[in-house]
């Protein structure tokens, strides 16, 4: 299996930046430290919904599990019953797949292991290792001491191991009030590393489990749980994010007590992404402070929120990919995740023609009664994806700041004398302007065009400099769109005043609807989920709100590229 998986890896990673994981991967496979097997896990705890910092997570695990060809399991650490739902659990079910992996038959809980876990605990009693605690929570943290100060021992510690048997027995039993009694490890209360200070393992908690009910109402603590999880699992390598480092002992501490099968526990740099926040308490504040419209709207960093504002699992990948796997904690430009989506939905999206802000124009020379199906092509990137039809009138729909009647200097789209191109179309030149009497606003346009000039070409061989977008008026469809920017002003959210939180970063901006917005006739019946570049206005999406012939879609993204252009100056430079 070693030779294989070997020669799996060394092709799917041809073109992929090198990581210290995969090095000790490596090794540990060079050595035959685990037979030669590579076996990870992704670990959530269904207390929320995935985001993009999970998605790097579950790429790197799931990912060097398929290189090295080995396993990953999909395990809910569901140790917390007042916290976790099964909504949760199905919602991180849907985005691994959405993200393209499977876990195939290994769907694991840690609740599925409860009975051996308890009698795990049991075996540390005996051991003179573990004992029932009196303390409440503010008292054992009262007893922890400090970073400087040693802390100083529980008066129940030194419990005979007969009675601390009799005490967990019953705590299991539901004897004791929730709260009042906890079973702690028994390893150091001067260590430096003040985790290891006779952490809890157990504590009394009635909560009705969405897997197991009430059958419990003593519930293990995570650092108890996970590391026997991944025991019981076979793991190899159990990769976890870097503020777990000092967590690390105390994983070791439980599997060398009860000498167990021992992973090694690896940490990496969590991802952290600008303008956004991967916090689920602060994410969770702005879906129940009504910021957002929930865990999917499509200006949250979830996942679900990328899929309906119309990110590809493929730009993803890539991003997870390209920011490569580190060792210290730093900040990536959300400028970075953008320029994947582009580079992605450059390739595969359908164009189309939208007008967002329209103003009416009027080709007087053209015939009132005559409509012409032109030639468009759907991708240029793509002819595989072919030509489609568009309607061309009399009567147009142009985006409103594609004109101006006084245009500065440099201005090569419509004004009063000005000849533009219109995409697919005629040459056609602005005669007459039309205002509204009491505002003075531009309401209509008149013009003229050539008809020898369809799809851009004219006998004399004249060019503008200028090409517009445009709908047919009476074959367009109506539509609303929403544009979304960045939840944040700043950079950094936490980035705050005294007395603030990051709520008060928040851009009042982030979100402008536009509800008479005009689109070609092709996207009708057009599905949610599906993509298109609206030509000249970005990427964007149809979101689920539409329906009953409702088109709704979202911006997924607007066709400038910050990162490509700082590439191309770093390139130059």
């Amino acid at each position: 299996m070693k030779n294989s998986a070997t020669a799996r890896k060394n092709e799917a990673t041809d073109s992929t930046p090198s990581n210290f994981i995969r090095e000790i991967i490596e090794e540990d496979l060079r050595t035959n430290k685990y037979g030669g097997r590579v076996h990870t896990r992704f670990p959530p705890e269904p207390n929320g919904y995935l985001h993009i910092g999970h998605a790097k997570s579950i790429c790197l695990n799931f990912g060097l599990a398929a290189d090295y060809g080995g396993l990953c399991n999909l395990r809910f650490d569901d140790t917390n019953p007042t916290k976790e739902e099964a909504e949760y659990v199905e919602s991180i079910k849907e985005d691994v797949r959405w993200l393209g992996f499977d876990w195939e038959d290994r769907e694991f809980y840690a609740s599925d292991y409860f009975e051996q876990l308890y009698e795990y605990a049991v075996q540390l009693i005996k051991k003179g290792k573990a004992y029932v605690c009196d303390l409440s929570p503010e008292e054992i943290r009262e007893y922890r001491g400090t970073l400087t100060e040693p802390g100083k021992e529980s008066p129940y510690r030194n419990r005979s191991v007969e009675e601390n048997l009799d005490l967990f027995e019953r705590m299991r039993a539901g004897e004791f009030e929730d709260g009042s009694r906890t079973l702690r490890a028994k390893i150091d209360m001067a260590h430096p590393n003040v985790l290891m200070r006779d952490p809890v393992m157990y504590r009394i908690m009635r909560a009705t489990h969405h897997r197991t009910g009430d059958k419990w109402c003593i519930y293990p603590m995570y650092d108890f749980a996970h590391c026997l999880s991944d025991s019981i699992e076979g793991i190899t390598h159990s990769i976890c994010t870097l503020e777990f480092e000092n967590n690390r002992p105390l994983y070791d501490w439980f599997l060398d007590e009860l000498n167990v099968y021992h992973p090694q526990q690896i940490e990496f740099a969590r991802l952290n992404l600008s303008h956004t926040v991967l916090s689920k308490r602060k994410l969770l504040k702005l879906v129940e402070g009504g910021h957002v419209t929930g865990w999917d709207d499509p200006r949250m960093p979830t996942l679900s929120g990328l899929r309906r504002r119309g990110y590809t699992p493929e730009a993803i990948r890539d991003f997870c990919e390209r920011i490569g796997v580190a060792k210290a904690n730093s900040v990536v430009d959300i400028a970075l995740l953008e320029h994947c989506l582009r580079q992605d939905l450059n390739k595969r999206a359908p164009r189309v023609m939208a007008v967002l802000r329209p103003l009416r124009l009027v080709i007087d020379n053209y015939p009132a009664d005559q409509v012409e199906e032109l030639e468009a092509v759907n991708n240029p990137e793509d002819p595989s994806m072919g030509t489609r039809k568009v309607p061309f009138s009399r009567v147009l729909y142009i985006e409103r700041e594609d004109f101006r009647e006084d245009p500065p200097k440099k201005w090569f789209r419509l004004a009063p004398g000005r000849e533009v191109r219109l995409k697919h179309a005629y040459y056609i030149t602005c005669v007459d302007v039309v205002k509204d009497e009491q505002t003075g606003e531009v309401v209509e346009l008149h013009c003229t065009y050539d008809p020898e000039s369809r799809g851009g070409w004219t006998p004399d061989g004249r060019k503008v400099r200028g090409t517009l977008h445009w709908v047919s008026a009476a074959h367009a469809l109506e539509a609303e769109v929403r544009l979304y920017d960045h939840l944040f002003v700043k950079p950094d959210p936490d980035e705050v005043e005294e007395g603030f939180d990051f709520t008060a970063n928040l851009n009042p901006n982030s979100l402008e609807v536009l509800t008479s917005c005009r689109v070609e006739p092709s996207l009708a019946g057009a599905t949610p989920g599906s993509r298109y570049q609206f030509l000249r206005l970005g990427y964007f999406c149809v979101d689920p709100d539409s329906s009953g012939g409702k088109l709704v879609f979202n911006r997924t993204a607007t066709l400038r590229d910050t990162w490509a252009k700082i590439e191309k100056a770093q390139k130059g430079a």
